[in-house]
């Protein structure tokens, strides 16, 4: 949609501009970037542009990542709560969530619109603590985008990094915890055993 509105001169931008200005960021940032004297006009247009992502996401599958369903079995398993985070409209949170069967698996959905501050602010991270009435020690996040990473850690949680849509080297200029290539990766699994393994020895200690 870019080249058609005139964008860079027409020439279709590349992946490093798009990891660098609008992975994971919010459309109202975006808008900014795409028309900074005109930010009503960037705002209609990433409407546009996510109606576009909708209808032809209504009409594909959307695989999930490898070891999803793992992972989202060892949290009900031992009855965690969990929230959905994200900087997408409603409607797209809301059609990706139904798509991938998940509708009835997160407690929550926080939106950045929601918030004072949508990533890479922490604040849609502790609106989320905030509803759950969990504390930051407690949790873990599951983040694929520089802004999101940011957000997290600087809610002061562990990040999980997942180098399935951005290079590691970007990904890890934000500082995750850990960075996995997907729900399967060992290193996640390692990590999710050394959890269960504290949790049991301070249940034996109690």
């Amino acid at each position: 949609m870019l080249p058609q509105i005139g964008f860079n001169n027409g020439v279709p931008i590349d992946e490093e501009y798009f990891i660098k200005n609008i992975a994971g960021k919010h459309n109202s940032d975006i808008a900014v970037l795409l028309y900074p004297d005109d930010i009503p006009r960037g705002i209609k247009f990433m409407e546009d542009k996510e109606a576009m992502f909708r209808s032809r996401l209504a009409l594909e599958n959307l695989p999930p990542i490898k070891g999803l369903y793992k992972l989202t079995k060892w949290i009900d398993d031992r009855g965690l709560k969990r929230a959905a985070v994200t900087n997408a409209p409603k409607p797209n949170a809301e059609l990706m969530i139904s798509k991938l069967g998940l509708k009835d698996f997160f407690d929550v959905v926080i939106l950045g619109s929601d918030c004072e501050r949508a990533k890479p602010y922490p604040d849609p991270y502790l609106k989320a603590l905030e509803v759950l009435q969990v504390s930051k020690d407690h949790t873990f996040v599951c983040e694929d985008s520089v802004s999101g990473i940011k957000a997290g850690v600087a809610a002061g949680m562990p990040v999980v990094g997942l180098t399935t849509r951005n290079p590691e080297s970007v990904l890890m200029e934000a500082n995750p915890t850990i960075l996995i290539k997907d729900y399967e990766d060992p290193k996640l699994w390692e990590a999710l055993e050394e959890l269960d393994k504290r949790i049991g020895s301070s249940k034996t200690s109690a």
